[in-house]
C-alpha cells in the first residue's frame, strides 16, 4: 500500500489530508514540521509527501532541499494559501510533482497523488 506523509504546521489540516488519504486507499502519516518528517525514519517507506509550502523554521522548499541532497527522490506535492508563480515555477523545475493552492480541491488532490504513484500502465513508480 503506497505511504503519504503529510506535512503540515496546521493540525485541522494534518487530520483532514490523513483521513482523506486513509479512506482513499492509502497509508497515511501526518508531521507538524518538515524536521519531524525528516527526523523520522519515514522516508525509505514514503511513497508520496504532500507538503505545505510556508511553515515556521524549514519551509517546504527547505525540507525538498535537504531531501534532494540526501538522495531521496520522492514526489512532492506543495500546497499553499499563499500562491506565487515565481515559487511555483521554482518548486517544478526543483522537482515537485504539483504546485496546488489551499483550499485544494479533492478531486484534484487525488488526481495528483495517483499522478505521483503511478505510472501510466498503473504500476508503483
Amino acid at each position: 500500500m503506497p505511504q503519504i506523509s503529510i506535512v503540515d504546521d496546521d493540525a485541522s489540516v494534518r487530520a483532514s489530508m490523513k483521513r482523506l488519504m486513509k479512506s482513499s486507499g492509502y497509508g497515511a502519516e501526518a508531521f507538524p514540521s518538515a524536521d519531524d518528517l525528516l527526523n523520522s525514519g519515514q522516508l525509505q517507506d514514503t511513497s508520496c509527501i504532500i507538503a505545505d509550502v510556508e511553515m515556521p523554521k524549514a519551509s517546504g522548499f527547505d525540507m525538498q532541499r535537504a531531501l534532494k541532497s540526501a538522495g531521496y527522490c520522492i514526489p512532492i506535492i506543495f500546497i499553499t494559501a499563499f500562491p506565487d508563480d515565481k515559487d511555483r515555477d521554482c518548486a517544478l523545475k526543483e522537482g515537485a510533482h504539483s504546485y496546488l493552492r489551499k483550499p485544494v480541491s479533492i478531486d484534484e488532490l487525488l488526481r495528483c497523488v495517483q499522478s505521483a504513484i503511478f505510472s501510466q500502465d498503473g504500476e508503483m513508480k
